[in-house]
């Protein structure tokens, strides 16, 4: 298989972006999703007649004996009578027979008496004023925002159907990679693993974990197969059969991405272990990350190839893995403010950021350093053989 342009790649991977399936899920497990249906008041808001201030439920014209109190929660009190109140809580009940509620402050009390002037209705919420029983308020597709949360359950909600996010399962691979403390000298620290959490969330996606694994053929295909590894080994320590990883790669995750492994050196084991996979992208004309992968696993599942140094590795997830997921795309183009050197025959991901002259190059933009974009807004894709105008921005979570 020839290496793609990076462009279509791209359109590759957004072609066989993950399907989102409809789930009945509890409201803390559905923020970031999108409605699959339009979503309904079980109840009406108010559930009855309340009242919107502090002071005194009033009947009739003044002055007023009061006959009683009615907190929030509490129950209502009986109708009132001409010439009757009650002192009422914000959000309490208002009895019937109530003509509006006297706020504290315009009220005169004394003792067993309240005067003061109040218009007919005032300060009173009727049953149903903010949202009628039964009303659609937000359409099917609408993203499950914090505020969309508090109103499904002030409107009676504990479950939501919603299109469920694809879900990742993460494989760090390298006999180098060290994951707490100081590498020793020929060890690197894992910096892929932190880093994907959050891209994943960025594109829409689920993290289900990130499993370690060492520079193993065979420890790899188990993983992939279904015979699973132990999460917690680390290169170097063993592995062990038999416990879930397999099952969640194979049977759970939408999508698996493998770091590490997707080039082509003697460490480098991804392809030989994808007997009966569909391959769809192997190698992609961008740098860095050059050497990243697309495949369909025998599952239905997807592999994503991302190579094992954290700048390429980044560059390549936001060709493949963010398009793959769905992940935002805002089509941002701008001009370089700075110096760039385009390649001759393949993309060029450049950290910058946004200035008013156009966007302005950080550098530190090595494959194997992520302080470039630890710095930049945007990665700006510079084409092949670019001369000057405006480049395509790709945005950084």
């Amino acid at each position: 298989m020839s290496t793609l342009s990076w462009e279509r790649a791209r359109a590759l991977a957004a072609a066989h972006a993950c399907p989102p399936a409809p789930a009945d899920l509890p409201l803390p497990e559905v923020y970031g999703c999108r409605l699959a249906e339009p979503l309904r008041a079980l109840v009406p808001v108010p559930g009855t007649d309340v009242s919107a201030m502090d002071g005194y439920a009033i009947c009739g014209p003044p002055p007023w004996r009061l006959v009683g109190r009615v907190l929030a929660g509490g129950a209502a009190h009986p109708s009132l009578a001409d010439g009757e109140a009650v002192e009422i809580a914000t959000g309490a009940p208002v009895p019937a027979g109530a003509m509006a509620v006297l706020p504290y402050e315009i009220a005169d009390a004394d003792g067993q008496w309240v005067k003061g002037s109040a218009e007919t209705g005032r300060h009173i919420r009727r049953r149903g004023e903010d949202v009628p029983q039964d009303a659609v308020v937000l359409g099917a597709g609408t993203v499950v925002t914090p505020a969309v949360l508090g109103l499904a359950a002030g409107l009676g909600h504990d479950r939501l159907r919603v299109l469920r996010k694809p879900a990742v399962s993460v494989l760090v691979t390298g006999d180098e990679v060290v994951f707490a403390g100081l590498p020793a000298p020929g060890r690197v620290r894992d910096a892929i693993g932190p880093m994907l959490p959050g891209l994943v969330e960025h594109a829409g996606g689920r993290l289900l974990g990130v499993t370690r694994l060492p520079d193993s053929e065979h420890v790899l295909r188990e993983a992939l197969a279904g015979r699973g590894v132990d999460q917690d080994a680390s290169p170097g320590e063993g592995h062990s059969m038999g416990r879930g990883l397999g099952q969640e790669v194979g049977e759970r995750a939408d999508v698996v991405v493998v770091c590490g492994a997707s080039s082509k050196g003697p460490a480098d084991h991804l392809r030989s272990v994808l007997q009966g996979a569909e391959v769809l992208v192997d190698g992609v004309a961008v740098r860095p990350g050059h050497p990243q992968l697309l495949a369909r696993l025998t599952s239905g599942a997807m592999l994503v190839g991302l190579p094992g140094n954290p700048f390429a590795a980044l560059g390549a997830a936001l060709t493949l893995l963010v398009p793959l997921l769905g992940g935002p795309y805002r089509g941002e183009s701008s001009t370089l403010a700075g110096p760039v050197r385009a390649h001759p025959r393949d993309t060029r991901l450049v950290p910058v950021r946004r200035s008013g002259k156009g966007a302005v190059p950080v550098g530190h933009d090595r494959p194997g350093s992520l302080w470039g974009a630890a710095l930049a807004e945007a990665l700006a894709a510079v084409p092949p053989g670019w001369c000057g105008g405006p480049v395509e921005l790709i945005e950084l979570p």
